[in-house]
């Protein structure tokens, strides 16, 4: 369940969100993680990129954690999430956010040599309009 109050004080934990920012950042990042998700299954264009930016910012951010010496959790997990105990620790995050970054300039890498262009919004709403259009005759 999405509890922004406990994603809150994760974040608090390191240091670096003024307070007054702590629940607007707490709301937008994972709305913003799925926002994101949701545009790369319909391969909508700007949607990796997006999740390209949110990797490599968790990668500055764990990788700042790391170089403190920060004994918190990732965040990536709810507190009462099983995989908390299994996967606790920045730096076990940190590789898997490395592996995620390499997915990611794979999927890149494969749209460029396979000349493959990713959708954008209004292809879609002109598929709707056509859909509407057809279903109104």
């Amino acid at each position: 369940m999405f509890t922004p109050t406990v994603f809150a004080v994760l974040i608090d934990a390191y240091g670096i969100v003024p307070d007054i920012m702590l629940m607007p950042v707490a709301v937008f990042l994972p709305t913003l993680e799925v926002a994101a998700g949701i545009g790369i299954l319909f391969d909508i264009k700007g949607s990796l990129t997006i999740i390209l930016g949110l990797v490599v910012l968790f990668l500055l951010i764990l990788g700042y954690g790391i170089h403190m010496g920060l004994d918190v959790d990732c965040g990536c997990f709810g507190p009462e999430d099983p995989e908390v105990k299994a996967f606790h620790g920045l730096r076990t995050a940190f590789n898997r956010d490395l592996i995620m970054l390499a997915g990611i300039c794979f999927t890149f890498g494969w749209r460029k040599f396979r000349g493959i262009s990713p959708k954008t919004f209004t292809y879609y709403f002109s598929i709707y309009r056509v859909v509407k259009k057809e279903n109104m005759t």
